[in-house]
Order: structure tokens, then sequence, then C-alpha cells
């Protein structure tokens, strides 16, 4: 058996990783998404996992189109040598965070194993940790599933559990499942267990974060805001829309338990040297925030700069 690899974020890139390690199961080919603009420069930059690739010297392809037929034949031609007359082999393809759909004939030409950072068939879709963190779940996990047409809805080989800590963010939920993740991965390709289709019930979506998503409304609870900024931080980032039009980034925040100046209406305020949101439940004291175009910096020092804070 040869494995081939589809992957693109930075969580892909670490169950690459630990692919690697186990050494009967290294691929011989990786395949993610092609390089894009990014930064302020929006100069190209490789994903996580080309770079990864490169690095642990396995031959890397970047096609404009998963799907088409090209990409069968770089899959096809991973596999060496057939024996004249015989089967062309069938590859294992890991597909982990690629970030494109998956279509024929390449869902049926190969066994397409998943790897899925939630507890199926919760939160099946493109943003699992961060919807899982949004909506205040005590837990998620990872599962080990067959790619098929639909999203996320194929047969779980394995899966398990990981509780979500109140201090958890993105980064470091996300660490702690990629390793959760590869274990499994590697568990699955060594011992084959068998698929069982997924439950009925319980079936919500992780639908793409949106900017939207993004913006700190304080007409919501601050609870709730809390949890946006820890899902979002540090790979995407919470945004507060300010008097001026920009947007304030926020980094880091905690749930205020300090008493808020009476009378004070909801919104963004300096109050005893500590810069408040004020909102229609409690209030989010914000910890480390990104002015538009500037530098990340703690609370106090963006109040000596900008003075009172006003919101739109």
């Amino acid at each position: 058996m040869s494995v081939v690899f589809l992957g693109t974020s930075e969580f892909a890139a670490a169950i690459l990783d630990r692919l690697v390690r186990s050494e009967p199961h290294r691929p011989v080919l990786v395949i993610t998404r092609p390089d894009r603009p990014a930064g302020r420069g929006r100069r190209l930059q490789p994903p996580p996992v080309a770079q990864r690739a490169q690095e642990l010297g396995i031959a890397l392809e970047q096609p404009e189109r998963v799907n088409d037929p090209a990409t069968l034949t770089m899959i096809a031609a991973a596999a060496g040598e057939q024996v004249p007359g015989a089967p062309a082999e069938r590859q294992t393809v890991i597909v982990c965070a690629f970030g494109a759909l998956i279509k024929e004939p390449l869902l049926s030409a190969h066994e397409l194993i998943n790897v899925h950072p939630s507890l199926l068939p919760r939160w099946r879709g493109a943003a699992p940790i961060e919807r899982a963190l949004i909506a205040g779940d005590a837990r998620t996990g990872v599962s080990i599933m067959r790619l098929t047409a639909g999203l996320d809805d194929g047969p779980v080989c394995l899966m398990a559990g990981e509780e979500i800590k109140p201090e958890d963010d993105f980064g470091t939920l996300s660490e702690r499942l990629q390793e959760l993740g590869g274990e499994l991965l590697v568990r699955a390709l060594q011992e084959r267990p068998q698929f069982q289709e997924q439950e009925e019930g319980g079936v919500t979506y992780a639908e793409k974060i949106t900017a939207e998503d993004r913006l700190l409304d304080p007409a919501r609870p601050a609870i709730e805001l809390e949890r946006v900024v820890r899902a979002l931080h540090p790979h995407i980032g919470a945004r507060l829309a300010l008097e001026d039009g920009s947007l304030l980034g926020v980094q880091r925040a905690r749930l205020s338990n300090g008493d808020v100046a009476a009378g004070a209406a909801s919104g963004l305020h300096a109050h005893e040297g500590r810069l408040l949101l004020i909102c229609s439940a409690g209030s989010l004291e914000l910890l480390t925030v990104k002015p538009a175009g500037g530098r990340a910096m703690d609370a106090a020092a963006y109040l000596r700069g900008h003075g009172q804070p006003g919101r739109r």
C-alpha cells in the first residue's frame, strides 16, 4: 500500500508530520493548493503543507483543480511501476483540511480517508474547531472517516474526544487535536477497524467563518463575544467597529469582573485604565488589540495612543 496525502492548513501539516514519523505510512506524494497572495504585500505564499512537504523531501504537486483527470494521473503515477497485466494499484489517499471539495472521479478511484476535527455528526463542515469554541461546547474531538460525496457524512472507523478547557483558544485546542488526530490516523492505517455509518441525530454544520462572524457586536452578551475572541485567535482574529469606521482587531479578552461606571452605554469605554466593551449582558475587557494598519498592543498602550475610545 502506498499513501498519498491531500492537505493545506497548519493542522494538516501536523498530521503529515505524524504520518512521516510512522515510516510504513510515509506519503509518496503530497498534493496541496496552489500558492496564494498573503500578507500586507500580497506576495505569493505556499500553503503550510507545501512548506512542510518540501522540508521533508516528499514529492509535491499543487494543481489548480484537484478533480481534473491530471490529478488522477499524478496519484496513479505515485504507485510506481505496476506488474504487467495486473490491475492498477488503488492508493490510500489521506485527506485533511484540504480546502476544496473532492468530487468524482477522484472520489471513487481510491480509498479516501479523512481526518476531521470534531465528534461527528456534530460540526460537519469547514470550521469545526472554531464553531465548537463559539458554541461553548464542553467537548470536541477527532473522527477518522471515509470521504463520500456528502459533506463529512461518510462512515467513521475511529473517534476520540478532547475536553475544551475554559482558557482554550483555537491555537491551544488545535494543537491537542492535531496530536490526537495523528495518533488516530496511524491506528486506522495499522489496525483497519470497520467503518460504521454516522448516527442520524445530532447533525450540526460548521460553516466557514465570515466577516460578520468576526465582528464583536455589543448587542450580544459578553460571554458569547469572549468565546468568539478565543475561537478566532491566533489565525483569523475578532474585530470591533469603531466610530471612525475603522476596525479594531481584538486578540485577547476576558470577561470583566469589575464594576463598570454607572450608566455607561453599550460600546467601547476606558474605565480605570482598562479597555472595556459594555455589552447587552456583562462586559468584556479587551487585553490585546491591534489598530488598523498598526501592531498588536496591550490595552494600556492603546489608551495612551488613542485616548477615550468610541464605537460606531
